[in-house]
């Protein structure tokens, strides 16, 4: 069980920390990615780590901005998000994939409800 939270409006140039929750199994066990889809796109990668947290990946658009992370003590993952553009405007979910290693090419196996956030400018 998944859930996500820290979405909410910004101001373009700011920054969120996104935070998704985890519950019921051993959270390091699982590689966690975070996505997000706009209106009347498709779900896109967004960034993602493997379960001990030491490989992450991001989507080359975005790197450099996003930070993704996790604290398996906590059964937390995270994303920071810096310099925030309207265009990143989406609801974000996180998803843990099966196994402790990540690959864009698998869909994760478990979703969060998901958290929306709302770029201004």
């Amino acid at each position: 069980h998944l859930v996500e939270s820290g979405g909410g409006p910004v101001r373009a140039g700011g920054s969120l920390k996104l935070t998704c929750a985890a519950s019921g199994d051993t959270f390091g066990n699982y590689a966690m990615g975070w996505y997000r889809q706009s209106a009347a796109e498709e779900r896109e990668f967004v960034a993602g780590i493997s379960g001990s947290g030491v490989a992450t990946y991001y989507a080359d658009s975005l790197r450099g901005r996003f930070t993704i992370s996790r604290d398996n003590a906590k059964n937390m993952g995270f994303l920071q998000m810096n310099s925030l553009e309207p265009e990143d405007t989406a609801i974000y979910y996180c998803g843990t994939l099966n196994g402790a290693l990540f690959s864009r090419s698998r869909k994760p196996k478990a979703w969060g409800q998901g958290t929306r956030v709302t770029v201004f400018s």
